[in-house]
């Protein structure tokens, strides 16, 4: 998602942001299993990097295919240090509302997809992994500087302990114009074979049949 121009740039906001307890922002239930340190999310500098990230988020087609936003969260930026860690949890079905996570009082989003974007090299930290459950087990995540995964907001998730170096990363939720990631799956497999398709034989009967399929399913589906 970024270039390392523009991860460069990012990191360097974020080296003079404002950093504090991210304890504060977790739900009452995630509170005691939560340590690490987030920018302050009123802090320029951090806003300034937040709008980097949603620019790149918003520029991937890859993002918008698996996702379909209707809505973003603004980016949130954490930081872990060897010794800290953000056990096992579950995001907030609605975020937002005035709450105290949510200091800029801005209107309550459903969390449908939960990004994660990784802004430090795996070479400088140890541990750190993002850990999703899964119905076919556990999946870690340890992904490049600069990349990101998303994966739907109601899964069991939570972040090993880091045992050296620093970890950064910038968190975000989107509302999706299709609630059910069963749903959105099926659209983003008949999205990516169209693309296949086409990138083959151009435009066809059969390209063509497969994005009427996926029109009709999206108009079905749709929630705007």
């Amino acid at each position: 998602m970024l270039s390392p121009e523009a991860l460069g740039k990012l990191r360097g906001l974020l080296s003079r942001a404002v950093f504090r307890d991210g304890a504060a922002t977790a739900g009452w239930h995630a509170r005691g299993v939560k340590s690490n340190e987030q920018a302050d999310p009123l802090d320029p500098l951090a806003q300034a990097a937040g709008e980097m990230a949603a620019a790149a988020l918003e520029a991937s087609e890859v993002f918008r295919a698996a996702a379909l936003p209707r809505r973003m969260r603004p980016f949130l930026f954490a930081r872990y240090v060897p010794g800290q860690t953000y056990g096992a949890h579950v995001d907030d079905a609605l975020m937002g509302g005035g709450a105290p996570s949510d200091p800029r009082g801005e209107a309550p989003l459903r969390g449908d997809v939960a990004v994660t974007l990784f802004l430090s090299d795996p070479a400088d930290y140890d541990g750190g992994e993002l850990v999703i459950e899964t119905t076919a087990g556990e999946m870690a995540v340890r992904l490049g500087a600069g990349e990101a995964v998303a994966y739907p907001a109601g899964t069991l998730h939570r972040v090993a302990p880091v045992t050296r170096g620093e970890r950064l990363v910038a968190v975000t939720w989107a509302q999706s114009l299709v609630r059910d990631p069963a749903a959105r799956e099926i659209l983003f497999d008949l999205d990516s074979a169209r693309r296949d398709l086409f990138a083959r034989e151009g435009k066809s009967r059969a390209f063509d049949l497969l994005t009427k399929s996926r029109a009709a399913l999206l108009r079905r589906w749709a929630e705007t």
